[in-house]
């Protein structure tokens, strides 16, 4: 009978060994993630030369950056300037004063170097595209685990994140897209949405405008039609929805991320908002996609265009699978385009005009160069090169 008992309870026991064993391992594994590797890479940083930040367990150095940027907004600008790093990134500046112009910092337990020696950036911007770079395989390990990251759900793989061959093919798209013959052809298009810009702000003479909104609205209308053939309406419902996702990246962005499997079975309200907006914006792409291929189809158009999206349409429907874009990759450009277009756009159209308020005379000298090339004319192509002012 008591062998019968012992052989019984030998299963537990085994249970129990296994569980203390796998608890044991994934606790190994923790702290070699959030508390070993990133000691490591520190003290073989500092041996280099390159310093920064103490790591704290878990959260890096995110604690003390979501400070410094809370101390920074709640000061009001002291004098208008155009030097707004201590404003807008004042972590990056402070750090640069105390470390130098390159510096380790966390973005939780990974590690973030900070380069701001123009030469070494430029260099390893050439690098990370290298296919047989080290460099490469580096970042590419590091991008594995990044489900959860939300700027990953923002850009997806495209001309931003990619890397190495992707990013040359990716890049030739590109610049065919926006080489000087189809900027031309564009130009009707911008001055037509300009002027009812324009003729909309003649009911706020001597009023205030919202410069930034207005430009926004602006850059809206001029990609969708441009770039994608499409309405401002659904140009606009892909820009509203990646709106939020950037601003979802924003919030979250020095926020401690939960170790991958506690996030496997626990979702914070963002990461689960976020990821409906990545469905609708992928929706409503597609949606626009399906529309530009229907045409061709049903004989109301003999290609894709030579728009932005017709390059891409023609590259997802390449016979060579080699040069072939996937449907993910399709979503991905379309969702860099609309974003890194439109932000680029009008944060420059803003900058720019908040620059002419406070140098008036710049704004004499521009006049004065636009109406001697131009007159009375709207801008051409032409008389675009020979602003020297302006495009300076």
């Amino acid at each position: 009978m008591n062998f019968i008992a012992a052989n019984q309870t030998l299963p537990v026991g085994l249970l129990t060994g296994s569980l203390c064993l796998y608890l044991a391992i994934a606790l190994i594994k923790f702290l070699q993630k959030y508390w070993f590797t990133p000691l490591r890479i520190q003290r073989e940083m500092n041996l280099q030369g390159i310093k920064g930040p103490s790591y704290k367990f878990m959260h890096g150095t995110n604690k003390e950056t979501l400070k410094m940027i809370k101390e920074a907004k709640s000061k009001p600008m002291a004098t208008l300037s155009h030097d707004l790093l201590p404003r807008l990134h004042p972590y990056i500046y402070s750090r640069l004063n105390s470390y130098g112009k390159c510096y380790l910092s966390w973005r939780g337990s990974r590690p973030e170097l900070y380069i701001t020696e123009p030469e070494l950036v430029k260099e390893l911007l050439i690098k990370s595209n290298d296919p047989s770079g080290d460099f490469l395989k580096f970042t590419s390990r590091d991008r594995e685990n990044k489900k959860e990251d939300f700027f990953v759900k923002l850009f997806g793989d495209g001309l931003v994140t990619s890397q190495g061959e992707k990013w040359v093919k990716h890049r030739k798209l590109a610049n065919y897209a926006f080489h000087g013959e189809s900027l031309k052809s564009m130009t009707p298009a911008m001055i037509a949405s300009v002027e009812t810009m324009l003729e909309r702000w003649k009911q706020f003479e001597g009023k205030e405008i919202e410069v930034f909104e207005e430009f926004r609205l602006l850059t809206s209308e001029v990609l969708s039609r441009t770039a994608f053939g499409s309405s401002y309406l659904e140009g606009e419902k892909i820009f509203d929805m990646l709106k939020k996702l950037s601003s979802l990246t924003s919030k979250n962005i020095f926020k401690t991320m939960l170790p991958h499997v506690i996030s496997k079975f626990w979702r914070t309200a963002d990461s689960i908002e976020s990821d409906k907006l990545v469905k609708g914006i992928h929706d409503s792409i597609m949606e626009i996609v399906k529309k530009r291929e229907e045409k061709v189809v049903q004989g109301e158009a003999n290609s894709f265009g030579i728009d932005f999206l017709g390059l891409l349409l023609n590259s997802f429907h390449d016979p060579d699978k080699n040069n072939r874009l996937s449907v993910q990759d399709l979503v991905d450009e379309c969702k860099t385009f609309y974003l890194a277009g439109q932000e680029s756009i009008n944060s420059a159209l803003a900058w720019t005009v908040f620059l002419l308020a406070i140098h008036p005379e710049w704004q004499e000298k521009a006049r004065k160069e636009i109406i001697e090339v131009f007159g009375n004319q709207n801008p051409h192509s032409e008389g675009i090169g020979k602003l020297k002012i302006v495009s300076n």
